[in-house]
C-alpha cells in the first residue's frame, strides 16, 4: 500500500499533470516512412509530397526531413503542415529535364498579369518549394535547401557553385548574361507589353525550376533556423503574404537571396544574405497579383548582407575573386518593382560588406512613405551608401505620373572604404520632388581620386530609367548630390577621405528647404566644398564651408 501522505498528494498531482497529459501531441510524418531515399541520387520528392499530404488529411503536422540528402523536383506546400529539416537533411533541387521532355518541376501556371514585371516575378509553381492560398506554413531548420538544378531566370540551369567570372574573360557580365546566352528560341506566340514582358529571354518552358520557395497569397508563414545554397532567380519569393516571419536564416546564393513582394506584416531578423549577383534582402510591390497591393508594417533587424563569391559566405572563406559590371550586388532595397508602394518600413541594426548601398527607389507611381533607418554599418560599398530615388518609370497599367518619396529618416550609419563613384545620393524628377528626408548621426569614409572633368559633368535625369547609381555615370561631388529634394535635413554628418578628389563634396539642385547643422567637411580641398544652384530655403549651422544663416541661390 501506499504511504498516506503520498495518497493524500494524489489529487494534487493529478490536477497539476491534467494540463500536460491532456495536451495533444504534434503529428509528426518522417519522409523516410513514404519511401524517401535520402541518397541523393533517388527521385524523393513523390515521397515528400505524399508525406506532406498525409499531414494535410490528418488536419496538420510536422513532415520530418533526417539526416540525407532529399533530391527532388516541386514540393508542395499544404495549410497547417511544416517541414522539419533536420540536421544534417538538405533538400536537393533536381536537375531539369532534358529539353523537350516531360517531367520536372511543376509547370508555371498561368497569369493574367505578366506585362508588368519580369517571367521570375509572375509565377510560383516553378519553384522547388512552392505554396498557395495557405495558412499556418512552417519551415525549419537546421537543415538546408540546396538549388543545385535551379535556373537564375535565363536558361534550363545556372552554372555550379564556385564557377569564377567572367569565366573566360573580356567584358564584364551583367546580372543575366552570367550563365550565358539563353537556350530558349523565340516565342512569336508571346506578345510583351509596353515594358517588353512577357519576354523570350526569360521565359522558362515546363519542367525549369527557377526559385528555391515560393508563396503566394498565404498567411501566418514562418521560415525559421535553415539555409539556401544556390536559390535560383530567388531564394525566396514571397507575394500577396500576410503575417510573414523570416527568421535566422543564411542565404548564400547566386541571383536574388529574399523578396517581398505586396506583402504585409512582415518581420525579418537575424538573417545573413550573401548575393553577389543581385539584391539581398528586397522588398517589392509588384502588379503580379493582377492588383496594386502595398507592402506595409515591415521591419528588418540584426542581418548582415553582402556581396562576396556565391558560396564563400557559407565556408566562411569570403572570397572577393569575381567580378561583374557594376561590382557585387547584395544589398538591402526598396524597388524595384514598386506600382503598389511602400509604407510603415523599418530596418535597423544591419550590417552591410563588399556590396552595394541602401536603395529605397519608388519609379513606378506608387507611394513610398514612412521609412525609418537606424543603425547600420557599411564597408567596402562599391556605390551610394543611401540611395533615394523618385523615378517615372511607370510600370504599371494606366500609370500616368510619378508616385512620392516622404517622410523618409535615416539615423545612425556609420560607412567605411565607399567606391568614388557616388556620395549619398538623393533625386527625384522635375515636378516631383522627393520630400521630408532626415540624415543625421552619419559618419563616411569615401574613397576619394575624383577629377576636376568629372566635376564639371551634367548628370542625366534618367526620369524613364532603371534607378541604379551605376546607369548616372560618376556624379560631380563626392560626398552628397541631392537633387529635386524638398525638406531636406543633414544634422551631425561627417564626410571623410582616403585620398584627395578634385571634385566638391557636395551638390544641391532644386533643394527647396533644407537644413544642415552641424556638417563637417574635409578643410583644404582643391574645389569649394559646396556647389549649390537652383535651390531656396537653406538654413545653416556650424557646417564646413557654409556661413550660418540663410542662403538661397539661383541658376
Amino acid at each position: 500500500m501506499l504511504p498516506r501522505v503520498l495518497l493524500r498528494l494524489l489529487p494534487w498531482l493529478a490536477f497539476a499533470l491534467a494540463p500536460v497529459l491532456a495536451a495533444p501531441v504534434e503529428a509528426t510524418f518522417n519522409v523516410r516512412a513514404f519511401g524517401a531515399t535520402g541518397d541523393g541520387r533517388t527521385l524523393d520528392s513523390p515521397a515528400i509530397n505524399r508525406a506532406i499530404e498525409a499531414a494535410a488529411q490528418a488536419g496538420g503536422g510536422t513532415v520530418v526531413f533526417p539526416a540525407g540528402e532529399y533530391l527532388s523536383y516541386s514540393i508542395r506546400l499544404r495549410s497547417h503542415v511544416g517541414l522539419h529539416l533536420g540536421p544534417g537533411a538538405t533538400i536537393l533541387a533536381a536537375d531539369p529535364p532534358a529539353p523537350g521532355t516531360e517531367g520536372g518541376y511543376d509547370a508555371p501556371e498561368p497569369n493574367a498579369s505578366t506585362q508588368c514585371q519580369d517571367f521570375g516575378h509572375s509565377h510560383w509553381h516553378n519553384s522547388l518549394i512552392w505554396g498557395e492560398d495557405l495558412e499556418g506554413v512552417t519551415i525549419t531548420g537546421p537543415g538546408r535547401i540546396y538549388g543545385r538544378g535551379l535556373s537564375r531566370g535565363n536558361g534550363r540551369i545556372s552554372r555550379p557553385v564556385g564557377t569564377r567570372y567572367p569565366p573566360t574573360g573580356g567584358a564584364l557580365p551583367d546580372v543575366l548574361a552570367a550563365d550565358g546566352p539563353v537556350e530558349f528560341p523565340p516565342r512569336p506566340d508571346l506578345k510583351p507589353g509596353p515594358f517588353g514582358y512577357p519576354s523570350a529571354r526569360d521565359n522558362l518552358p515546363a519542367g525549369v525550376g527557377n526559385k528555391a520557395i515560393a508563396l503566394k497569397n498565404c498567411r501566418n508563414v514562418v521560415l525559421r533556423d535553415f539555409t539556401i545554397l544556390h536559390g535560383g532567380h530567388f531564394g525566396i519569393l514571397a507575394t500577396g503574404v500576410d503575417n510573414l516571419t523570416i527568421d535566422n536564416l543564411l542565404i548564400d546564393t547566386n541571383r536574388d537571396g529574399m523578396d517581398i513582394d505586396s506583402c504585409s506584416n512582415v518581420r525579418i531578423a537575424n538573417c545573413s544574405v550573401n548575393s553577389p549577383w543581385d539584391d539581398g534582402i528586397c522588398l517589392k510591390a509588384s502588379y503580379a497579383l493582377n492588383r496594386n497591393r502595398p507592402t506595409e508594417n515591415v521591419t528588418i533587424t540584426n542581418c548582415f548582407v553582402s556581396g562576396y563569391d556565391e558560396g564563400t559566405l557559407l565556408d566562411g572563406t569570403r572570397q572577393r575573386l569575381d567580378a561583374h559590371r557594376g561590382g557585387p550586388i547584395g544589398r538591402i532595397k526598396l524597388g524595384t518593382e514598386a506600382s503598389g508602394g511602400f509604407r510603415a518600413i523599418t530596418i535597423s541594426n544591419c550590417v552591410f560588406e563588399c556590396c552595394r548601398g541602401l536603395a529605397l527607389e519608388q519609379v513606378d507611381g506608387g507611394e513610398m512613405a514612412d521609412i525609418t533607418v537606424t543603425n547600420l554599418v557599411m564597408r567596402d560599398l562599391v556605390n551610394a551608401p543611401v540611395f533615394i530615388r523618385l523615378g517615372g518609370r511607370l510600370r504599371g497599367p494606366d500609370v500616368k505620373q510619378p508616385g512620392t518619396a516622404r517622410r523618409i529618416i535615416i539615423s545612425n550609419v556609420v560607412a567605411h572604404n565607399v567606391a568614388p563613384d557616388h556620395g549619398l545620393f538623393i533625386a527625384g524628377v522635375p515636378g516631383h520632388r522627393v520630400e521630408d528626408v532626415s540624415l543625421s548621426n552619419i559618419h563616411i569614409t569615401y574613397r576619394g581620386g575624383g577629377t576636376a572633368e568629372q566635376a564639371r559633368r551634367d548628370v542625366p535625369e534618367l526620369e524613364r530609367g532603371y534607378p541604379e547609381p551605376e546607369l548616372f555615370g560618376v556624379l560631380p561631388s563626392w560626398g552628397l548630390f541631392a537633387r529635386h529634394v524638398a525638406n531636406f535635413t543633414l544634422r551631425d554628418v561627417k564626410f571623410e577621405l582616403l585620398q584627395p578628389d578634385a571634385r566638391p563634396a557636395a551638390r544641391l539642385d532644386d533643394v527647396v528647404g533644407a537644413r544642415f547643422v552641424r556638417v563637417e567637411l574635409p578643410a583644404g580641398g582643391p574645389t569649394a566644398p559646396w556647389a549649390i544652384v537652383n535651390s531656396a530655403a537653406l538654413r545653416v549651422q556650424e557646417t564646413t564651408g557654409l556661413a550660418d544663416g540663410s542662403l538661397a541661390t539661383k541658376p
